[in-house]
Formats: C-alpha cells, structure tokens, sequence
C-alpha cells in the first residue's frame, strides 16, 4: 500500500482501479493517493472539529478509534484539536519508529 500512497499513483473510484494516470476513463481529474487517502481524511476531521459539526466529528472519530472522556467532550476549538491530533497520530511514537528504521546505529555514524 505504502508504493501506492507515493508519487503518481491514483485511484479511479469508477472502475475502482489504481492508474497511474491522472485522468478517469469518463474524462474526470483524479487526485493523488496521498491526497485522497491520508490528507483530504485529516483537514475533514480538523475542519469538523474547529468548526464545531459534532456529528460529522463523532462519526470520523468513531471510525479512526479515538475515543473521548467524558471531560473532553465540553473542549471544543484547538483544544480539542489537539487531543484528538495526539490520540490518532501521536508523533512522538511516529518519530522514534522512523529513526529507529531509517538512521544508521550510532556506532555506523
């Protein structure tokens, strides 16, 4: 799936087909995995957060799997943004498991 997200791969939501081209077969403009499957989910979850669309933000939440306690569920605006943000993508495990994968040990340095 990873090959799939980068560069200009795309998927045609009418012949329900990877292409690499960026074109549907009906003539529509088709976006970038990348775009479709991991941005476009993060602004609409962020949006329907700060703008305060409950239901919308509920169902997203529910999907993804994070859950609220019942004292965060009065935050609203970027606190809440921010709560939601760290339990979904929480960056500081992100980060570690890249330098683990991808920099040479310190003794290789």
């Amino acid at each position: 799936m990873m090959e799939k997200l980068w560069g200009d791969n795309y998927f045609c939501t009418e012949s329900k087909k990877w292409t690499t081209s960026d074109v549907s077969a009906s003539g529509k403009p088709l976006k970038r995995n990348f775009v479709q499957f991991i941005m476009e989910p993060i602004i609409k979850l962020a949006r329907s957060i700060i703008e305060g669309n409950t239901e919308q933000m509920d169902k997203m939440m529910k999907s993804v799997g994070v859950a609220l306690k019942s004292d965060e569920k009065e935050i609203v605006g970027k606190q809440l943004l921010k709560i939601v943000m760290s339990r979904w993508l929480n960056a500081a495990d992100i980060i570690l498991e890249m330098m683990v994968l991808h920099l040479p040990s310190p003794k290789v340095a």
